[in-house]
């Protein structure tokens, strides 16, 4: 069991590595708010041996704050690493049990 929580651990320890990465690349916020992109969109980039792909959704309110994020994370090279995450505003029950579908087309 400590096996199965310490890659846990190192996982989301990655993924949020990978996100802080990938956020560091945006130029930083001016006076105005930055637009956040609507929809899916990818980014890849590399680091070192291995190339980071994050395939991403956003959904935002009309005030601009994070209704849901989806992130399809996937590390080549070094170390290889397929990550699926999901963000929610801080507070927001995501209730236990919740599923997840994948459509075949």
């Amino acid at each position: 069991m400590t096996s199965l929580n310490s890659n846990a651990y190192r996982l989301s320890v990655l993924a949020a590595g990978v996100i802080g990465f990938l956020g560091a690349e945006l130029p930083a916020a001016s006076a105005q708010q930055q637009q956040i992109p609507q929809g899916w969109f990818k980014a890849c980039t590399k680091q070192e041996d291995v190339d980071i792909c994050n395939v991403q959704n956003i959904v935002t309110a009309g005030n601009g704050q994070l209704v849901t994020g989806i992130s399809l994370i996937e590390l080549k090279g070094k170390v290889n690493r397929k990550v699926f995450q999901v963000t929610v505003p801080t507070g927001r029950l995501v209730p236990p049990g919740i599923g997840l579908q994948i459509d075949t087309g």
